[in-house]
């Protein structure tokens, strides 16, 4: 069994991929929308953490998270958010995915894959690359036609922090925008 190691970096911040079982299609419910809010609001409430960035896709989500200066278990914060989050869609008897015995006894409940991958975000060069991956994901799943047209993201945010212009990556009416590139970001972080 692989071992897995997490990273270890007081008050860092992190770009996250959390994906649901078996890539459920659930995620832009507005049961789940409102279900993921009051997750991160109560999570938030416990162990503080900022969000700088975020989108959710049907079936998994990205985000972008700081620490407070000294604290690195994010891995506590992701544990409980989802725990709160499955307990409240299992309250409404929302779909679930088959879980194995196994699965069971390790208490899955099929709303969730197990585990989550993590980058720590190294300087203001990543930071943008990832800010960027963020904004774009839902262009490239094919779920809308410009950054600005999803709901689901922090991307008005970057906006009013002037981290973008209105129009970053728009393809409305007749312009053709350019996708950026996401070389510096490694192929299997990308879903």
């Amino acid at each position: 069994m692989p071992e897995y190691r997490r990273a270890f970096v007081p008050g860092g911040t992190f770009f996250f991929t959390v994906v649901t079982a078996n890539r459920q299609r659930i995620l832009t419910t507005p049961r789940a929308i409102d279900f993921l809010k009051h997750a991160t609001l109560q999570t938030q409430a416990r162990w503080p953490f900022t969000i700088d960035a975020s989108v959710i896709l049907p079936d998994h989500l990205h985000a972008i998270w700081t620490l407070p200066k000294g604290d690195f278990d994010f891995s506590m914060r992701w544990g409980y958010l989802k725990k709160t989050f499955t307990k409240a869609w299992l309250a409404e008897r929302l779909p679930t995915q088959r879980v194995s015995a196994s699965q069971q006894r390790d208490r899955r409940a099929g709303v969730w894959q197990r585990r989550f991958w993590e980058h720590t975000i190294r300087d203001e060069r990543d930071m943008n690359a990832h800010h960027d991956y963020i904004h774009f994901n839902p262009v490239k799943h094919g779920l809308a036609t410009c950054p600005h047209a999803w709901p689901h993201s922090t991307f008005e945010k970057a906006v009013r922090e002037t981290r973008y212009d209105a129009d970053w990556c728009c393809s409305c009416g007749d312009r053709r925008a350019k996708a950026p590139t996401f070389d510096e970001i490694a192929a299997f972080a990308m879903e």
